[in-house]
């Protein structure tokens, strides 16, 4: 499996979260894992109940399997900061822009360098290495900007790439490229079997096949289960009275006018039909992403919500799935 894993997704699809999730299924095998936080949302803290992530990686976490989850919030200005003091060695210097708020000056000016220091601090990450010249993580992965900007976000750097022809600049967005652009790198879309969700991951594929970027899985998250059969869903349209006698067959009142039974005829009858509705639309949406022709991924829904043991829990089923490949 790639070594940097980019999860996107629409809002509300549940993305930071199967990232955690991610991590954790990674870890569950023995590996290193490092989750990237590039937003400043702090989403990954509030998932791990955690206290906010600083600019610095951070153990949040350790699988059943013996490997551990770290994590780390990007911040462009530090990462700025880092990059003037690797590569002019500003020192004291750099802090000084800081203070005089050169620094926001600049990612302001140049709104696409803001992304070059996020993905770049990311890859450096996939790169770093120990003294014994092995790979620190075994795994990276971030938690990315959202699918409908997910691709200039990834491909800022060739554009950065063209206009500093030469010199540190050129060189630090080639290199970023060089990572995302490879089969190191995997870059998956979270959805819901939902229209509008499952439109903007096709666009969203689309647009990094075309830019050149790995596509890695598609992920269907929050799956929910189907309660009826298909001879139930095919009877969700039957008559009051052959569903009100059935209710009395199964002891559950009268079926006579007023009685329990027939009292509960047109509540049933409405949640049948709206399940019968919601299963079809699925199955729609179910059909285009199987037509994208990118292997995906399902998560189910978590009745009872989201906490530590329902991430745990959704960690063990994405192992279970990257397993059977």
């Amino acid at each position: 499996m790639s070594r940097l894993q980019v999860v996107s997704g629409k809002g509300g699809t549940g993305k930071t979260t199967v990232a955690a999730a991610l991590a954790l299924a990674l870890a569950r095998e023995g590996r290193r894992t490092l989750l990237v936080e590039v937003e400043g949302r702090q989403g990954l803290a509030q998932v791990f109940g955690a206290e906010a992530l600083p600019y610095e990686d951070r153990k949040i976490a350790v699988a059943s399997g013996g490997g551990e989850v770290y994590a780390l919030a990007i911040d462009a200005e530090r990462a700025l900061l880092d990059y003037l003091q690797m590569f002019y060695k500003l020192g004291s210097a750099g802090r000084a822009l800081k203070k005089l708020g050169a620094i926001d000056f600049a990612t302001t000016i140049a709104p696409g360098l803001r992304d070059v220091l996020l993905t770049g601090k990311a890859c450096e990450a996939v790169r770093r290495k120990d003294r014994s010249g092995r790979f620190v993580y075994d795994h990276v992965i971030m938690d990315a900007p959202p699918t409908g900007r997910i691709t200039r976000f990834l491909n800022v750097n060739d554009e950065v790439a063209g206009l500093a022809r030469f010199g540190p600049i050129h060189n630090q967005a080639q290199a970023v490229m060089k990572v995302l652009k490879s089969p190191e790198t995997a870059v998956h879309l979270v959805t819901l079997l939902e229209e509008m969700p499952v439109q903007e991951t096709a666009d969203g594929i689309a647009e990094l096949q075309r830019a050149g970027l790995p596509v890695g899985r598609v992920v269907v998250n929050m799956v929910r289960p189907h309660h009826l059969d298909e001879d139930a869903l095919r009877a969700a349209g039957e008559s009051r009275s052959d569903v009100s006698r059935a209710l009395s067959r199964a002891g559950l009142g009268s079926a006579r006018r007023g009685g329990l039974a027939e009292r509960l005829v047109d509540p049933l009858l409405a949640q049948a039909s709206e399940h019968a509705s919601r299963v079809e639309l699925e199955r729609a949406q179910r059909t285009v992403l199987a037509g994208l022709g990118v292997p995906m991924y399902e998560l189910p829904m978590l009745g009872a919500g989201m906490d530590l043991a329902g991430l745990y829990g959704l960690a063990a089923e994405l192992r279970k799935q990257v397993g059977e490949e």
